[in-house]
């Protein structure tokens, strides 16, 4: 188990030799946006990784990353494990005067991972690949039935009083809303049913 994945590229720097890393981690901390951000994992996620030299200050990373993301669902919030199985590959760029890695377009459309610290910390990369590979929401169950948005009950586990106040009555044929109702009360047009209209 490894508190960040890193990667010695000294050796292959000074004799072009591959490098390469493996590990295990239950959780990756990175920044974005200025912020520390943590993502979760159910269970170890095995990551391996080889970097060979293209020749000059470039670099190919190549690998394997297999996390198991824990997600919430969208609807009420309980916990959902997503098992991702992520192919790496970029190209990478040796800059001394980058003081963290980061990502950038190079002129073909690719992206490179530029990085000025031979000790790389992979954090922010596999953090940013599982993000991309993760879907934007997930559901604990298809028939999810979420929260009460007043008390915060997860209706899953039972009914709150809360739905009870908004009965589901039969239609009345004139007004379309049976009077007296939660719904009646609600309905703008419901004062006007006994409105004296003269004829003409």
């Amino acid at each position: 188990m490894t508190d960040s994945p890193r990667i010695h590229l000294g050796s292959l720097m000074r004799t072009q030799d591959d490098a390469h890393a493996e590990g295990e981690l239950t959780e990756l901390t990175y920044e974005q946006g200025g912020l520390p951000q943590t993502l979760r994992f159910a269970e170890p996620a095995w990551y391996d990784v080889d970097v060979n030299s293209l020749g000059s200050q470039e670099m190919y990373l190549q690998g394997t990353f297999e996390p198991t993301l824990i997600m919430e669902c969208a609807r009420c919030l309980r916990e959902v494990h997503v098992p991702l199985e992520l192919k790496l590959g970029t190209l990478m760029r040796y800059d001394p005067s980058a003081d963290q890695p980061y990502l950038e377009e190079a002129e073909s459309g690719e992206e490179v991972l530029v990085f000025g610290d031979p000790n790389l910390d992979l954090s922010a990369y596999l953090a940013e690949t599982t993000v991309l590979a993760a879907p934007l929401s997930v559901l604990h169950d298809p028939a999810c039935k979420g929260l009460c948005q007043v008390c915060g009950q997860d209706l899953n586990e039972g009914t709150c009083e809360h739905m009870a106040q908004v009965p589901v009555e039969e239609i009345d044929d004139d007004l379309g809303i049976p009077e007296g109702s939660a719904h009646a009360k609600q309905n703008p047009f419901a004062s006007l049913k006994d409105l004296d209209v003269p004829e003409e």
